[in-house]
């Protein structure tokens, strides 16, 4: 019995490092794809604002890490939630998106 209940939880461990493992390697990627467009509004922050093009960007990467979170902690994860996941990105997408562009 205690050999079972180890496995498991040595099964169980792995797949949480894992899933932190690929949420770390997601990050990394995405820090390397924003930075670009980072640079850029950074240089540009004295320009008259930040257009639509660039918001979307940061927009993009915001909802993307803010719905990760979210799933993380509700306790299903990402996969349990992916129903009210895509509507939710989108929405946020979008709401952050104009928002950014509007406000700066």
């Amino acid at each position: 019995m205690a050999g079972e209940s180890d496995e498991k939880d040595k099964q169980e461990s792995r797949k949480i490092a894992l899933a932190l493992s690929s949420i770390i390697l997601i990050t990394v990627i995405g820090t390397l794809l924003l930075w670009p467009a980072f640079s850029e509004i950074v240089s540009g922050s004295l320009s008259p604002g930040l257009g639509l093009r660039d918001a979307a960007v940061v927009a993009f990467f915001v909802a993307a890490v803010l719905m990760i979170v979210l799933t993380i902690t509700a306790g299903d994860g990402l996969i349990g939630e992916v129903q009210f996941v895509i509507p939710g990105f989108l929405l946020f997408y979008l709401i952050i998106w104009l928002f950014i562009a509007w406000i700066f």
